[in-house]
């Protein structure tokens, strides 16, 4: 981490589909505010908050549930840096340093992204290998990174 930054601290769910085991799809959606951006659900923690507080508050804030089981954790947190155009909304921060968490969503788990505060206006589970290519460019080093370890873990 670069010491002359300042990074939010975050948290990012890679959601496996109900059907995990036997079929290893992911969560992804597109943001409401930015056409054609996809990425996993994510969000800031709030002070006195923990990292896994915060995955579940920011699940049920985002895709209106909050039914998943956690699988694994990613043991570092990992940065990112705002591109230019996203900095200047998210000052003082230049990026997020976010723990990953691993989970499945549970068998009568609903999505719904009409929440009281809608990130995204779509979603879809696609395989793990295809998610790389339809994410944020800004975000693919840190997420390449959790789904090799993942995929090291024997999760993935």
């Amino acid at each position: 981490m670069d010491k002359g930054k300042r990074y939010r601290p975050n948290v990012a769910a890679i959601i496996l589909s109900p059907s995990y085991p036997l079929e290893c799809k992911v969560f992804i959606a597109q943001r409401h505010d930015i056409s054609g951006a996809w990425q996993f659900p994510q969000g800031g923690i709030d002070e006195g908050e923990s990292p896994k507080e915060a995955l579940f508050r920011e699940l049920e804030e985002e895709i209106g549930t909050n039914e998943i089981e956690i699988l694994c954790e990613h043991p570092k947190w990992l940065e990112y840096d705002f591109p230019k155009s996203i900095a200047k909304k998210m000052a003082p921060y230049d990026g997020q340093t976010q723990r990953y968490f691993l989970v499945r969503l549970k068998p009568n788990a609903k999505i719904d992204l009409a929440t009281k505060h809608p990130e995204f206006d779509d979603y879809c589970f696609m395989p793990i290998n295809d998610v790389l290519s339809k994410v944020n460019h800004f975000k693919k080093g840190a997420y390449a990174k959790v789904l090799k370890y993942f995929k090291d873990e024997g999760f993935i």
